[in-house]
């Protein structure tokens, strides 16, 4: 019962740290880098994904039976794009604004590589409850990762955080960094982060084992 328990909460952890998304698989890279210009734009790209992600999941792990092998890929998609469809018309219902700011990205929630490959790779292999804990973790971690990058350019290009304003009137913004460009300089500084703990956790592990 323990080791199952262990296993479960792997699901979900693997997500937030050792496989993220973002940081170590380097996928989902369009939303990432294009739409986290702000905290709450990535914020709002970051849940609505991890919803997708969720409903798709579970979906395709209950018809995983009946889906033929030969068309699974196309009926993933069509799955997908069911509850990509909802998430559009939600977020247009609670903000014309937000959803205008993050435009065609929405749609294309569609071909993110994360959640297809999450699909075929996971949901369609295992039981519902470990495909919903695997997409929430997954989700979860992508969230972050563009709630991250979001914050060190909203932050620095435009001197607020969440539309707040964090530094005095004098201060000189970094305008670049709420241009395309500036996603890549802030997904480079947090994978400079990301690579330098993973060494030391590595450098550690390694010290442990020589040890022990």
């Amino acid at each position: 019962m323990a080791s199952k328990e262990v296993t479960s909460t792997d699901e979900f952890v693997k997500g937030l740290w050792r496989d993220n998304p973002v940081f170590i698989q380097v996928l989902g890279m369009c939303p990432a880098l294009a739409v986290s210009n702000t905290a709450l734009n990535a914020l709002a790209m970051g849940l609505a994904t991890t919803f997708v992600l969720l409903m798709s999941g579970l979906s395709v792990s209950l018809l995983r039976n009946f889906i033929p092998r030969e068309a699974r890929i196309v009926c993933y998609i069509c799955i997908i794009a069911t509850f990509v469809t909802s998430v559009d018309y939600l977020i247009m219902a609670l903000s014309l604004e937000l959803h205008r700011a993050l435009g065609a990205f929405i749609a294309l929630i569609v071909v993110n590589c994360l959640i297809l490959g999450r699909a075929e790779a996971f949901a369609s292999k295992h039981k519902p409850g470990r495909a919903l804990l695997d997409g929430l973790g997954m989700g979860v971690g992508f969230t972050l990762a563009l709630l991250f990058i979001g914050v060190v350019r909203e932050i620095l290009g435009s001197g607020s955080l969440f539309g707040v304003a964090v530094f005095p009137d004098g201060f000189q913004t970094w305008t670049v960094m709420v241009l395309p460009s500036g996603g890549f300089f802030a997904m480079a500084l947090w994978l400079l982060i990301v690579n330098r703990i993973k060494q030391k956790q590595a450098a550690a592990a390694k010290t442990v084992e020589v040890t022990s």
